[in-house]
């Protein structure tokens, strides 16, 4: 289950990026999570999706 609160969500998020997960579709395989979701809820922070860093910016 992912956090609910954005801001500990895109710090979850960017750390399971950083340590377990190549890429934020492997991220949401793995977890059973949609990437639309994600990225929506981190848009109105707004934070990114960096593929090149597989990193919220």
């Amino acid at each position: 289950m992912l956090p609910k609160d954005p801001v500990i969500l895109l710090s979850f998020i960017n750390t399971k990026l950083r340590d377990e997960y190549s890429s934020l579709e492997d991220l949401c395989a793995a977890l059973d999570a949609d990437a639309a979701d994600i990225t929506e809820v981190l848009a109105a922070l707004d934070y990114h999706y960096d593929p090149t860093h597989s990193q919220f910016i």
